[in-house]
């Protein structure tokens, strides 16, 4: 299923940049860009802007974090690496562990 509207707290892969292939949380959302987060190298106090032609937006979504960006609570960057760790840092299968 394609997402076809970016919501705050969705999850969206990047597809272009030097950046291409990590996931990030959308922290807000312009008119043809978003600002994206990843709690490890792009931090709610400097979000990445991406266009939104460079992004694919995935079903997932983070409903706390994106409740908490819209109510303007406090959002801990430790909060949104753990939402995305199973995105970034995937479990290694068993034949990476032979």
């Amino acid at each position: 299923m394609k997402v076809k509207t970016a919501v705050i707290g969705g999850v969206c892969k990047s597809t272009q940049g030097r950046d291409k292939g990590r996931h990030y949380i959308i922290s807000q959302v312009a008119e043809s860009a978003v600002y994206v987060v990843d709690g490890n190298f792009k931090k709610l106090a400097s979000p990445k802007k991406k266009n939104l032609k460079h992004i694919e937006l995935l079903p997932e979504s983070a409903e706390s974090i994106g409740a908490k960006l819209t109510r303007g609570d406090k959002v801990f960057d430790s909060e949104i690496y753990s939402a995305l760790k199973s995105y970034n840092c995937p479990a290694p299968t068993e034949e990476e562990q032979s």
